[in-house]
């Protein structure tokens, strides 16, 4: 699914996938990660995306971890979700094709938007 450059990843929707979706290269995951926190890492195999944030107590990190969830599901693409005392880590990768997809990237751009950009 390409993206509209005249859109933001955040005012994005997430596009359905049943193993269709196209795996980014290197190349297409360069842009896409310029766009969005600077906190957001790709694994070394460009499987997927992630994010830690710290945050004050345990109570603090359940409900991040709640905020991020309510927003995956919302939109149809699921994150893996850490968190304990102190944490909370979220990891994107578009699990049907083993791989990034642009949903991974709009997904973690909401995240960003929902949480509050730290660049």
């Amino acid at each position: 699914m390409p993206i509209d450059s005249s859109k933001s990843l955040h005012n994005s929707q997430c596009e359905p996938c049943q193993g269709n979706a196209e795996r980014l290269t290197s190349a297409q995951i360069k842009p896409l990660l310029a766009d969005l926190d600077k906190d957001w890492l790709v694994d070394a195999n460009s499987m997927q995306i992630s994010r830690a944030f710290s945050v004050k107590g345990f109570a603090k990190a359940v409900q991040m971890a709640n905020v991020i969830a309510w927003l995956g599901d919302r939109e149809g693409h699921h994150p893996d979700i850490s968190f304990g005392w102190g944490y909370c880590i979220v990891k994107f990768t578009t699990h049907d094709i083993k791989g990034l997809s642009v949903n991974d990237f709009i997904c973690a751009s909401k995240v960003d938007q929902l949480l509050g950009k730290n660049t």
